[in-house]
């Protein structure tokens, strides 16, 4: 989000907030008589009215997909704090407008030509948007490893210039507006970039140093990334607990490093956002092509901080990655809840259109394209509030109504039914819910997102009645004061009352 829109959005906001909280209404009657539905509404009302959440606010809707009768309602219409339940919307958004098939393509281009295996001139990265680019933290190198051999089998066995990275396929604000700021160094609140690599994170491994009282060891990969560590870490008593904090300002490339790691204990291994994907980027690469046996004379820069940035257009091509497809990059999106994947995915539907032919992807843009898609399905704009792709800010706000009907939407469209379902995490098998509702009748039933930041919990998706009726539903609870633990095990219960429900 730029500032020259904020106000906007905040003027929404505030309409929003006025409308909320507010005390929760009578759950609504099912519209059918049959008892095993009265039974239900009567089992849901008395999980929503736990005392533990008399001072919260509860939406929930539950409707068959069979007969379209709603099951249950309490406050369907009343707009909450969703946290990551907007990458359903995100997502949802994405297969309609970018396409299932859709990939993000990385080019190197030389500026230079190439005599007797030395390239004299820049090697230009430039970008697309590609979240996925290096795969999971886990992955290390690889794919960079990759690239270091396809240019060795070109001939190139030295670069004389710099490593560039051009990432202005994006607007140059990667944060979220409404973004807690004492959270921007996890590593689930990276900024976006039209450069990215390895999730935007940096792995630091601290380990006890050999006795009580020295420093602790400090090591971070992958290697060639632009942040300032300093260590102030050392080691306890073998006795003592671990007590090891990272923290970097934002604004800042400098993370410290501080506390305390028993003597004689395992490693501990922390992920941590960086200020900069491109630099990160870039600097990787950088240093995995030296690695490899290409050395490099340059730095590794961002193209915007160069006072005179290199004729791309008349760049030669060396390579292009492509990435994995939507379909493949969704599944990530939702069953582990990537944060970076959703806010990537909003800014590349304002600019669906080839790169070559468009300007850069925005924020605002992609909300815009949000929206029209919505509209298209019915959905009025006085039903939610939309500031980001993964629902990290504290500003957006949905309806239980809203995520049922775009729910039902994804079940219902042929085009989208195969990839949305398989993304979403499935009780006690996979993804976010893979440790919940174990050894009930939700178990490898019910399909779900989950929505988790302060004093807010969500789960939308669907179940199977135990009658072999699917059922889509939402459950959001903000403003609660007990623990987020508590909250889900309500809402674990509601899911597996569904899964036992019978209509007779």
């Amino acid at each position: 989000m730029t500032r020259r829109w904020l106000p906007v959005a905040l003027i929404v906001l505030t309409a929003a907030c006025a409308q909320q909280p507010r005390p929760a209404v009578t759950p609504q009657l099912p519209s059918g008589p049959l008892p095993g539905a009265a039974a239900l509404q009567s089992d849901l009302s008395s999980i929503f009215q736990a005392p533990a959440f008399g001072n919260a606010v509860w939406g929930v809707l539950v409707r068959s997909l069979k007969t379209g009768d709603t099951l249950f309602a309490l406050n369907p219409r009343t707009l909450l704090m969703p946290a990551s339940n907007m990458k359903v919307v995100t997502m949802a958004a994405a297969g309609e407008t970018l396409g299932w098939d859709r990939t993000f393509k990385t080019t190197l281009l030389a500026t230079g030509p190439i005599e007797q295996g030395v390239l004299k001139g820049d090697l230009v990265v430039v970008g697309s948007g590609d979240p996925s680019l290096g795969g999971r933290p886990t992955a290390g190198n690889t794919i960079f490893d990759a690239w270091a051999a396809d240019l060795r089998a070109k001939g190139i066995s030295a670069i004389q210039g710099r490593i560039i990275g051009d990432d202005r396929a994006f607007e140059p604000q990667g944060l979220g507006a409404g973004w807690a700021w004492d959270f921007l160094d996890a590593a689930y609140a990276t900024p976006t970039g039209g450069l990215n690599f390895n999730e935007n994170t940096v792995q630091v491994t601290v380990k006890p140093g050999a006795a009580a009282g020295d420093f602790a060891a400090v090591e971070s990969a992958p290697g060639g990334h632009d942040l300032v560590i300093e260590n102030a870490a050392w080691t306890s008593a073998a006795t003592a607990e671990v007590a090891i904090s990272l923290d970097r300002a934002p604004g800042s490339a400098v993370l410290r490093v501080s506390g305390s790691l028993p003597a004689g204990h395992a490693p501990v291994v922390r992920s941590v956002s960086v200020e900069s994907p491109t630099l990160l980027s870039v600097g990787a690469l950088r240093r995995a092509l030296s690695t490899s046996g290409i050395p490099v004379s340059g730095d590794a820069v961002a193209i915007r901080s160069l006072a005179a940035a290199p004729d791309v257009v008349r760049a030669v091509p060396l390579l292009t990655y492509t990435s994995p497809t939507l379909t493949q990059i969704g599944k990530l999106t939702l069953k582990v809840s990537q944060n970076l994947y959703a806010d990537t995915l909003l800014r590349l539907m304002g600019c669906p259109a080839p790169l070559e032919s468009r300007p850069m992807c925005t924020t605002r843009a992609g909300i815009r394209t949000v929206g029209e898609v919505l509209k298209g399905w019915g959905i009025a704009p006085g039903s939610y509030v939309m500031v980001d792709g993964s629902g990290l800010s504290r500003y957006d706000y949905l309806t239980p109504e809203l995520l049922v009907t775009v729910l039902t939407r994804m079940n219902s469209d042929e085009r989208h039914r195969g990839p949305f379902l398989d993304a979403l995490p499935i009780a006690g098998v996979d993804g976010t819910i893979s440790g919940r509702m174990r050894d009930t009748k939700a178990q490898g039933n019910a399909r779900a997102k989950t929505g988790s930041i302060s004093n807010a919990r969500a789960l939308s998706g669907f179940v199977t009645s135990a009658d072999g009726e699917p059922l889509v539903f939402s459950m959001i609870v903000n403003n609660f004061n007990v623990s987020q633990a508590e909250a889900d095990r309500l809402i674990d219960r509601a899911v597996v009352r569904l899964a036992e429900f019978r209509r007779r």
